[in-house]
């Protein structure tokens, strides 16, 4: 009965854990709901899109007798702000934000204007990153893994508590789904997304890649001393706790990046202004 509870335990403390690393991340979109200057604007504000199609932006604004402009430009770049009017029907008002190449990334915020006041929305800019399609079944085979490497981290982790604790035959299950989920088929989603397999130490300082590596490292580590003869309780305990302890940082943080060449090329080719399009 104890390891049942055990179980269910680790599996709603997965849920948990999983859940806040889709929201905490800076690719889940923005949630606005402003009121100024009695004109409420509200809508989710898009962090991530792809790198074949521009990308659409539309929020709510009402009362909606104002006029909205879509303000973006290239990210850490000296760029001037490029200004493109968003079309409306009835509240809704939509622009589209010109693709990107992988690992590119756009500054926006929308400008609200009316014949008495001129609302930015929000007051801090948005920051959309932009990628490549992956094959849905590698994506797939990729979360399950990583869910399952973390439901296992955490099972293993609470054999702290049970009567008699059989900690090697789970962590070398946790080993093996954590090496195939984070090293194997995270490089290549990664390859998919933004054109490298690995962007973190020694190559990059992508927290993503190098998180994996601690929380492997760490297990990889807590297995040296159970079969030197510590603790089975205490090492588990510890290995699970690094392990959420890298979870804790939201997914993506410090991720890839394009870095832009200041050239009037470039500019002119991501400054373009999309008309009429819907």
């Amino acid at each position: 009965m104890r390891n049942i509870l055990l179980w269910i335990t680790a599996f709603i403390l997965t849920i948990l854990f999983a859940y806040y690393q889709r929201v905490t991340g800076p690719t889940y979109p923005k949630n606005i709901d402003v009121v100024k200057n009695k004109t409420k604007i509200t809508g989710r504000l898009i962090r991530s899109g792809y790198s074949d199609k521009d990308q659409e932006i539309s929020i709510k604004i009402n009362p909606p007798n104002v006029n909205a402009f879509l303000c973006y430009k290239r990210f850490k770049t000296h760029d001037r702000f490029t200004r493109i009017p968003m079309q409306s029907e009835g509240d809704k008002f939509s622009a589209f934000l010109p693709k990107q190449p992988p690992a590119g990334k756009l500054e926006y915020y929308i400008e609200i204007v009316s014949d008495s006041s001129r609302i930015i929305a929000p007051e801090e800019h948005v920051v959309i990153r932009f990628k490549g399609r992956i094959p849905l079944w590698i994506l797939i085979l990729h979360v399950i893994a990583m869910f399952a490497a973390l439901l296992l981290s955490i099972r293993t982790g609470l054999e702290y508590f049970a009567e008699k604790p059989k900690v090697l035959p789970l962590l070398k299950w946790t080993l093996s789904i954590l090496a195939v989920g984070g090293l194997i088929l995270g490089p290549v989603v990664q390859y998919y997304a933004f054109g490298a397999f690995w962007t973190g130490f020694p190559f990059g300082h992508d927290l993503t890649d190098n998180k994996t590596v601690i929380a492997l490292l760490g297990w990889l580590w807590a297995y040296y001393k159970i079969k030197k003869g510590a603790s089975q309780r205490k090492w588990a305990l510890i290995g699970s706790l690094i392990l959420i302890a890298v979870y804790l940082i939201p997914h993506s943080v410090l991720g890839s990046e394009l870095k832009y060449k200041d050239t009037d090329s470039t500019k002119t080719a991501v400054h373009k202004v999309i008309e009429n399009k819907k």
